[in-house]
């Protein structure tokens, strides 16, 4: 016994001198990168002022006095102090020109290029997760490089977009990965994964998942209010952000401009109660630009700003993207807040401050490599960025229609190609674009792609285009939309109400009317007509459908657009997007805009009548068969799983992408469900004339309902019909699975 007290007595002293050792190297405790990190966070709450603590509430994220430095050399306006925005590649310039408002910009009001991809629904439509996982760590490491090597911007990217495009008509179903809460959701966490990288212990950058929840209309979206039920809540709305926190570890989260039953999400209780309680989040929480100020102004839900400011405090907000220091020191001296309240909030951007590695020595964080230095040439200069651009560009793509297999073109079959359209030789941005280092047109993509032996001829005039298009062997007709026509400094405003943006829903789904009698007078004169849609939303496309041989679908935004468009028309690249939204055939189709209960006849899951393309379309230059389906267990219980597994064949002389999909049908269920449900997907590559064999997990928990009664997902005894296909529409097996 004696022994044993005299080696404690001598290891205790010894790990307490240690500790104390190694806080002597530091000035601050929370300077250490070895102590608790909820320690680190209470000892910078307990240095800092009042003042210090209102500035970080969006003001700023540098505290000079204690060397924290979140955001660029100049501060921002409030709210954007150390973010990016990020949707499809970063955003420092672009139409709406973020560079010029980016946190350090101060003087400097230049641009600074970076990698563009295609549109959000466009990443979408590659329903390519590792791919996703790509996009959004080259927008992380074009974020680190700016800021550790120009001190401007940040570590903190809004992206991806988690909403759910409920309806075409949405103004910013641009930015989402489509209708599906499965396929969202996947997308989001895969992007969430890129932003912030693979160290165990430090973000590469910070994802700040938006727009937090039921974000689905502009109109009056300021003061509107999107209202379902529960279990809505749960199984749709909900779903994709859930994921990006619990399988992607996102801490960071934009709450939206509308109200969820009445109450204006900056203020909801389901911060707390969803995102913190059940999910886990103890990061940051940032408002939309400017939604302190409606809660009073549009929503009525508060009288003045003070009282906003505190709802906002009470429900967990700890960033403000607007102006809020008035009305945050008038809660103050009103008493509707205390400082202890706002200590409570900060935790959690001193949270992810300290995952990004900002309070910790630069030496100990990998992504401070990433920097300039000697002649190496910034990110979006280097091959693999745009290698990754043009590869993500290609996936994007959706071939809609290929009657006789006019596509690919045979460069030895043609002489000359007319290439015609509003949107034949430009690369339109939108809203959240930044400025790419290069764009390659569609035009100067199918030069580059036809060779020198074929003669590609233009006109951007629509008389000429027909009868060019009629002297020519085949006849490609770029249409669309423009993504930023709304804006003043567009210099093609909006011809009609077919377009949509941030802030102004669409009023028609049909393509603008010149464009539509275009298609009609170039195919009558040209039986290779090639439609290639451009657009950031589906379209009306009824006649071109029915009458034009070969529809080609392609987003917005990408610098290698053209590229892409190029390789797939000649068939150097075999198309295999798929459609991540329902294309209705009219808004006849459609409910309200403002119903947000998607029963009634939302989504594939819901769609009343035959679409014009169902969710999950896409065809390609190959064939497919699928066969050799089996379930590894004919009973799946609670907390348990079972492996489906099929076999894909490549029928065609020709490589390909195939994206199997697996959908869900309940057919004992006590309870209203979806007539169809997406539970898996996988893009696979099948050589010509081979086989692969495709394994797609079915888990208990994938099946369960949000049960209302007692609050709570529970699994009921059924029978589950597991569908696999090509698309919702295109069931190839399917099986029978019993859940007890």
């Amino acid at each position: 016994m004696r022994i044993t007290r005299s080696v404690l007595l001598v290891v205790i002293p010894l790990a307490t001198l240690g500790t104390l050792a190694a806080q002597s190297r530091y000035q601050h405790p929370f300077q250490d990168p070895e102590l608790p990190l909820d320690l680190r966070v209470k000892n910078v709450l307990s240095l800092l002022t009042q003042q210090e603590k209102i500035d970080l509430l969006g003001k700023t994220l540098n505290i000079p006095r204690l060397g924290i430095h979140g955001s660029g050399a100049v501060d921002s306006i409030p709210g954007s102090s150390g973010q990016f925005e990020g949707l499809h590649g970063l955003a420092v310039g672009g139409p709406n020109q973020w560079g010029r408002r980016s946190p350090g910009a101060g003087n400097d009001t230049s641009t600074i290029t970076t990698t563009q991809f295609p549109q959000s629904v466009g990443l979408g439509d590659t329903w390519d997760p590792a791919l996703i996982t790509e996009v959004a760590a080259e927008e992380a490491r074009e974020a680190r490089f700016i800021f550790q090597s120009d001190d401007r911007g940040g570590l903190i990217v809004r992206a991806p977009n988690a909403d759910l495009a409920r309806d075409p008509r949405w103004g910013r179903s641009e930015e989402s990965y489509g209708e599906d809460p499965w396929l969202t959701g996947t997308l989001s966490t895969a992007f969430v994964h890129g932003l912030q990288g693979t160290d165990a212990r430090y973000w590469m950058t910070a994802s700040l998942v938006k727009h937090f929840l039921a974000n689905s209309n502009e109109d009056n979206r300021t003061g509107s209010s999107s209202n379902f039920d529960e279990r809505l809540l749960h199984e749709y709305y909900a779903v994709p952000f859930r994921m990006t926190i619990e399988q992607g570890g996102a801490d960071a989260i934009m709450t939206a401009y509308n109200a969820v039953n009445g109450v204006p999400m900056a203020a909801s209780p389901l911060l707390r109660d969803l995102l913190m309680q059940q999910w886990g989040f103890n990061g940051m929480i940032d408002t939309d630009r400017g939604a302190l100020d409606f809660m009073a102004t549009k929503h009525h839900y508060v009288p003045d700003g003070a009282h906003a400011a505190a709802a906002a405090i009470h429900a967990g907000v700890n960033q403000f993207l607007n102006s809020y220091e008035d009305s945050l020191n008038a809660a103050l001296a009103e008493h509707l807040i205390t400082e202890a309240e706002i200590n409570r909030n900060l935790e959690g951007v001193l949270r992810v401050l300290f995952h990004l590695g900002i309070l910790d020595p630069p030496e100990q964080v990998p992504w401070t490599k990433i920097r300039q230095s000697g002649t190496q040439p910034a990110p979006w200069d280097q091959p693999q960025a745009k290698e990754l651009a043009l590869r993500a560009t290609e996936e994007s793509i959706v071939l809609l229609k290929n009657a006789n297999g006019l596509l690919p073109l045979d460069r030895s079959s043609l002489r000359s190609v007319a290439v015609i359209g509003p949107l034949a030789d430009v690369v339109d941005a939108d809203g959240y674009s930044g400025t790419a280092p290069f764009v390659i047109t569609p035009l100067q993509g199918i030069r580059m792609s036809a060779g020198p032996q074929i003669a590609v001829r233009s006109t951007t005039d629509s008389d000429q285009a027909v009868s060019l298009a009629a002297s020519a062997d085949a006849a490609i007709l770029v249409v669309g939309n423009r993504p930023f026509c709304h804006k003043k400094s567009d210099p093609a405003p909006c011809p009609d109400a077919t377009e949509g943006q941030e802030g102004i829903d669409r009023q028609k789904i049909n393509l603008e009317p010149q464009q539509e009698k275009l298609i009609e007078e170039v195919s009558a004169v040209n039986r290779r007509t090639v439609v290639v849609l451009i657009s950031s939303f589906p379209y009306t496309i009824t006649w071109a459908r029915e009458h034009v041989p070969a529809i080609l679908n392609i987003t917005h935004d990408s610098e290698e657009e053209g590229a892409a468009l190029g390789r797939v028309l000649f068939g150097d690249y075999n198309p295999a997007g798929r459609l991540d939204v329902t294309w209705p055939q009219s808004l006849e189709q459609l409910p309200a805009m403002m119903d947000y209960n998607i029963r009634d006849g939302r989504t594939y899951m819901y769609f009343r009548g035959t679409p014009l393309f169902p969710f999950g379309f896409g065809e390609s230059y190959s064939t497919f068969a699928y066969s050799r389906f089996h379930v590894s267990a004919p009973a799946l219980r609670s907390g348990g799983e079972v492996v489906v597994r099929f076999t894909v064949t490549n029928k065609s002389e020709r490589e390909g992408d195939e994206v199997a999909q697996m959908y869900v049908q309940h057919l004992d269920s006590r309870i209203s469900r979806p007539k169809l449900e997406l539970a898996g997907f996988k893009r696979i590559s099948v050589p010509a004339g081979e086989s692969r064999t495709v394994s797609l997990p079915l888990t208990a928990r994938s099946l369960m309902y949000w049960n209302t009664r007692t609050s709570s997902w529970a699994l009921e005894r059924d029978r589950v019909r597991i569908e696999i296909g090509a698309s919702s529409a295109d069931v190839r097996l399917s099986g029978i699975v019993t859940v007890r």
